[in-house]
C-alpha cells in the first residue's frame, strides 16, 4: 500500500506537475492516464501515470 498520494483532482494535478489541463484531458481521453470518473467527467487523475507522460515528453 502506497503511502503517498497518487490519485489528484485534474486541478491539483495540473498545480503539482507543471501540466496544461488541456493535455492532462488529452491523455486521459487518449487512455494513456489512469482516470476516476463521474458521470462521464474526470475526477481523479493517476500521479504515477502523468510522471510516465512527463518523462516520454522530456526523453532520456
Amino acid at each position: 500500500m502506497s503511502l503517498v498520494k497518487t490519485w489528484y483532482t485534474v486541478s491539483e494535478a495540473v498545480d503539482k506537475f507543471g501540466m496544461s489541463e488541456h493535455d492532462i484531458l488529452l491523455w486521459v481521453e487518449e487512455g494513456l492516464v489512469r482516470t476516476e470518473q463521474v458521470k462521464g467527467e474526470p475526477l481523479r487523475v493517476n500521479g504515477d501515470d502523468l510522471e510516465l507522460q512527463a518523462g516520454e515528453i522530456a526523453g532520456p
